[in-house]
């Protein structure tokens, strides 16, 4: 059996806004066992925000975090990078839906637009958007953010704010 060997290692407040408090967390991740456990974390933190923005360098494991967030959520299907596609529909077992979004190939806020991404963002269904630089002015204020930096030692600093 695998320990967890994570540490949740900062919680504080940050700031109030419209009524909401946001928070800082960060754990240190040192292999793809501990994601289970920082999964079900990053879910009670985000707690009723839909719009969930991924920022890391390539390869740093947006989509493998992403695959653990959702199969703690249920999801059904099988769960893989929508570079291409831009951005691929999940159902969970309990008939919610996810759209997960990778904005890398797109140039222009315009881009997404064009795919509709305010419908999307404004369905009330969880949003995970991979490499969401380029629709910042698009994001809802509210938006609930997670950095992945790899670091030299092999491990990954996940932080949620």
């Amino acid at each position: 059996m695998t320990q967890f060997k994570s540490t949740l290692r900062k919680l504080r407040v940050l700031f109030l806004v419209r009524n909401a408090y946001f928070c800082w967390m960060e754990w240190v991740s040192e292999n793809t066992e501990d994601l289970d456990k920082i999964a079900s974390e990053i879910i009670v933190a985000a707690h009723n925000h839909t719009v969930w923005c991924f920022y890391g360098q390539m390869g740093a494991g947006k989509t493998t975090l992403i695959k653990a967030l959702c199969a703690r959520l249920g999801v059904i299907n099988t769960v893989q990078s929508p570079t291409f596609s831009i951005v691929n529909e999940y159902v969970t077992d309990q008939k919610r839906i996810i759209y997960h979004f990778d904005c890398y190939r797109l140039k222009t806020p315009v881009e997404a637009l064009d795919i509709g991404i305010e419908e999307y963002l404004d369905s009330g269904y969880l949003c995970f958007i991979e490499w969401p630089d380029i629709i910042d002015s698009l994001l809802p204020e509210l938006t609930f953010k997670i950095s992945i930096v790899a670091q030299a030692d092999q491990t990954r600093q996940i932080i949620c704010f």
